[in-house]
């Protein structure tokens, strides 16, 4: 059995989808001939089991400057209905097209194809339109019964979400989204992330894996990573003061906007996990959530650009760290010393607070560790020959990178 949850002509929006008794969500050919249509989604696995993640829609074999709409639904063949512009709607699929500022309506090109950004949610997706749904319940009610990721007993049962775009010709294609296991803060968190510049995630030790960018097409490359408290999440940020959050690290702004100086080098989040702070390499320093803002260099003459900033335990304060190893320290930041002065063999480039706060650890590329106040030396790789420099420096017990 199939249920059409679109018809052509509504409002230009063609999209015949039907789903079939086995759960599985599916176009009906509308236009006479055999559909070429097709749809890929980049990433389309392993996508956050939390908050949001942007992909990329492609679509080829449609209708030349045609009219549709990208929509994400749980294709669960029980779910309610939902009249839209007449024509009987599952309550899971979104977001409402027809909605005023929607950005999922997407026309096509003059080849028959289109690329676009699409916003995959977690949670409650639907209802496309407001209103009640054919079990005589609020359709906002029951779509929440009906989300992205499914529920486990929906799971089990087969069901998964897809991502679907029809056009006014009646072409239709869908592909399948699956989603990253759980994001569970462990118990002890006892480990490490490590971001690529691609966006790629390395996690480490028993901190969960939450989502990455490296499906994705970035703007700027990837230039630090901040972990949040409990290690249930993780910030990613770009050169270009773009934010990327995973798991349980909340977004609370960017600079993606902004015309910047010099670009972005580094993140660190504050002890709570309700914010963060993003450092450019002239020093500026922009502060989201509940991170404060205690300083910056961005008004000095450096002598070496900034390529680091690390936090304090509580959150009230941070350093920054130039390439030549000066430190620059605000709030309840201490200074506990420099490499300012020293004829160094590499450059710094990291940064890192004691557990205390009442010390640090800065890391040059080869390798070559400086300890200050309470930071102890453990050792380096300052001795040994790299396949390639070292860009960071993490510690235990703070949400510094």
């Amino acid at each position: 059995m199939h249920r059409r949850i679109f018809a052509r002509g509504l409002l230009a929006v063609a999209a015949v989808v039907a789903l079939s008794g086995a759960g599985a969500l599916s176009f009906a050919e509308t236009s006479g001939a055999a559909s070429t249509a097709t749809i890929t989604v980049s990433p389309s696995t392993g996508l956050q089991a939390q908050g949001t993640t942007t992909v990329t829609v492609t679509g080829a074999g449609y209708a030349a400057n045609s009219v549709g709409a990208i929509l994400e639904c749980n294709n669960d063949s029980s779910q309610p209905t939902v009249s839209l512009e007449g024509n009987q709607t599952p309550v899971s699929c979104g977001p409402p097209p027809l909605a005023t500022g929607a950005t999922n309506l997407q026309p096509t090109n003059a080849s028959g194809g289109f690329s676009a950004s699409f916003t995959v949610t977690t949670g409650t997706v639907g209802p496309p339109t407001t209103g009640t749904d054919s079990a005589g319940n609020s359709a906002a009610a029951d779509a929440a019964k009906y989300p992205c990721p499914p529920t486990t007993a929906q799971q089990a049962a087969g069901v998964s979400c897809v991502i679907a775009y029809g056009d006014l010709a009646g072409d239709e294609a869908s592909t399948n989204i699956s989603f990253a296991g759980a994001c569970t803060a462990p118990g002890a968190p006892a480990g490490y992330d490590l971001a690529a510049s691609d966006g790629g995630i390395f996690n480490f030790g028993n901190l969960p894996f939450c989502g990455s960018a490296g499906g994705l097409k970035l703007n700027k490359p990837v230039v630090g990573i901040a972990t949040t408290g409990n290690a249930g999440g993780y910030w990613l940020a770009a050169s270009d003061g773009g934010v990327f959050n995973y798991g349980n690290a909340q977004f609370f702004g960017s600079a993606g906007s902004l015309k910047l100086n010099a670009p972005i080098v580094g993140i660190a989040a504050t002890h709570d996990g309700g914010g963060y702070w993003l450092v450019a390499s002239d020093g500026g320093v922009f502060n989201y959530g509940d991170a404060g803002f205690d300083g910056s260099a961005g008004s000095l003459k450096l002598n070496k650009p900034i390529v680091g900033i690390a936090a304090t335990p509580d959150g009230g304060g941070y350093w920054l760290v130039a390439s030549d190893g000066g430190i620059f320290n605000y709030g309840d930041a201490g200074f506990y010393g420099s490499t300012g002065s020293l004829k160094l063999n590499k450059p710094i480039v990291g940064v890192n607070s004691s557990p205390t706060g009442k010390g640090y650890w800065l890391v040059a590329s080869d390798g070559g560790i400086f300890n200050y106040g309470d930071a102890t030396y453990g050792g380096s790789t300052g001795a040994l020959k790299l396949n390639a420099p070292v860009v960071g420096i993490a510690g235990v017990g703070t949400a510094a990178t």
